[in-house]
């Protein structure tokens, strides 16, 4: 037990060193954290790790698309969701017809009931490996926007295509009327159980008294009730946690009431996730071994095996180019009918989406859930296959798509000019003039007469007035520091419906001035 233990922590000791290698190699770091995986799997004597892929599903699938979901801004998906919808639902149902039609034609023994199997399992892209990707390259909003909410969508319309394969494969047949329900069902049933959750935790939060610590726990423990309470009535966990994620995403103020409880949160969560995401896909690359094994069990050589993972590799990739080009002649013809667009989306932004097709975790969790027997008795056709396949994707995708991506969007130069959005410089200008009027017209209506009480106080309007940088926070009386965080709230507030009600303002600076003033609070406060 003390050496396993030994054993797991020093994997948590590799994954700290390889993405601090993929920091100073420019590299995304899901790669180096599979071959690393990959590598450890050959060193003889080490203890055989078993993925439990119902572990996977709810230990880490949960927080991931939770953390995704408040981060992403709503007022972005909504008005991009034309497009996120089109590659979450429309691009995924494709690509998973697509490779069953190949699998079933190309692959000895793969019916078209397994060919959707498969389908189901490789069709959705993986947002943490763009995501970590595109941190290193600077990308138009439009364009990481569309990929940010794809992600959110994409693993539930795939997952829900994988059990109704499943259902075909087990049964020998499928009625369209069930599944058509059971779609409807798990979509909206889904979304629906997640946001009543995420209303009850809100309300929790508003009725009983809560501190830091209760806060950061109680944001943990959101994702996991959402997620299992749908799974267990036969809904999309998935969706569950999106949309309750969203939901508390817009009240996030609501929820951390306090600056302190914002950013002790935010802390938290970001070391959770950086942990979670480097043991996934440690783990893709650690499962090689016992892939293996089942792959010689059935019979099948190696050399056919990769010829035919990278066969559904080209498949997935042709797929996504072609739907990402057709989404742009679909919307330049629409446009003559229907307001669709406002203006040419060019050609560029597809050639980028159509090689951020990245597979990971969900690929390897839907792989690991596949049954070795199934409940007649017989064992599941091609499993072991179908696993050393989506092996082959996610590490080839990973590799080709991830490694020359950097250097395709440097090639493209894409424009970030015309996203709708003032410029950075524009931003920040009018968010600091219209920050400094609101605090300076809360403080004239309130507490003129203290400007002639307390010297630093005066300062404070005064900084505010001639935007003074001086540092005398530190020797504000308890009253003026009152009045001082009164006013930090009224920007707060000010900052929260200008987000709401101008379209030009990108939510990343607002989230960025709110953090600021969080930090201002916090640091007066100390």
């Amino acid at each position: 037990m003390v050496e396993n233990f030994i054993y797991y922590l020093g994997l948590v000791l590799v994954i700290i060193g390889s993405i601090m290698l993929a920091n100073r190699l420019k590299v995304a770091y899901p790669i180096i954290l599979v071959i690393a995986g990959l590598l450890i799997s050959f060193i003889p004597g080490l203890p055989a790790i078993k993925i439990d892929p119902e572990l996977i599903f709810i230990i880490f699938l949960p927080p991931l698309l939770y953390e995704a979901a408040f981060a992403v801004s709503w007022k972005e998906i909504w008005k991009l969701r034309r497009i996120i919808t089109s590659f979450a639902f429309i691009v995924v149902f494709l690509t998973a017809i697509s490779v069953a039609f190949v699998a079933n034609s190309y692959i000895p023994g793969f019916s078209l009931a397994l060919g959707f199997v498969l389908g189901g399992i490789v069709s959705p892209p993986d947002a943490v490996s763009a995501g970590a990707i595109l941190k290193f390259v600077k990308v138009p909003k439009n364009v990481s926007t569309v990929l940010e909410g794809e992600s959110l969508f994409n693993d539930a319309s795939s997952l829900i295509i994988f059990r109704f394969a499943m259902v075909a494969v087990a049964t020998g047949q499928f009625i369209w009327q069930d599944a058509v329900v059971s779609f409807g069902w798990m979509v909206f049933g889904g979304l629906g159980i997640g946001v009543v959750l995420a209303f009850i935790f809100l309300k929790i939060e508003k009725i009983f008294p809560t501190d830091v610590n209760m806060d950061a726990i109680l944001s943990l423990v959101a994702p996991y009730v959402m997620y299992i309470a749908a799974e267990e009535v036969h809904s999309s966990g998935v969706l569950a946690v999106v949309g309750g994620g969203l939901f508390l995403s817009v009240r996030r103020h609501e929820i951390f009431r306090t600056s302190e409880s914002r950013l002790r949160g935010s802390n938290v969560w970001e070391s959770f996730v950086f942990l979670i995401n480097g043991i996934v896909f440690l783990l893709i690359g650690l499962d090689l071994p016992e892939i293996m094994v089942g792959l010689n069990k059935e019979g099948i050589r190696l050399s056919e095996a990769v010829g035919y993972g990278l066969l559904i590799t080209a498949v997935l990739i042709i797929v996504r180019f072609l739907s990402s080009f057709g989404a742009v002649f679909v919307t330049l013809i629409m446009r003559n009918f229907i307001n669709v667009a406002d203006r040419d989306p060019g050609m560029k932004a597809p050639i980028l989406m159509s090689w951020t097709g990245m597979r990971g975790v969900v690929s390897l969790a839907a792989a690991l859930s596949i049954p070795v027997v199934m409940e007649n008795g017989q064992p599941f056709p091609h499993r072991d296959l179908i696993l050393f396949i989506t092996f082959i994707v996610i590490l080839a995708t990973l590799i080709i798509q991830g490694l020359t991506l950097p250097a395709l969007i440097k090639k493209l130069k894409l424009s970030d000019t015309e996203n709708g959005y003032m410029s950075e410089e524009e931003s920040e200008h009018y968010l600091r003039k219209e920050m400094r009027r609101v605090a300076l017209r809360y403080l004239n209506e309130n507490y003129k007469e203290r400007r002639s009480e307390n010297e630093y106080f005066n300062k404070l309007m005064d900084r505010w007035e001639q935007e003074d940088k001086e540092d005398s926070v530190h020797k504000f009386s308890e009253k003026s520091k009152e009045i001082y965080f009164e006013t930090l709230e009224q920007q707060r507030t000010w900052l929260r419906a200008e987000n709401r009600r101008n379209p030009n303002i990108d939510e990343e600076y607002i989230r960025h001035y709110l953090t600021r003033l969080d930090l201002e609070e916090e640091r007066l406060r100390m």
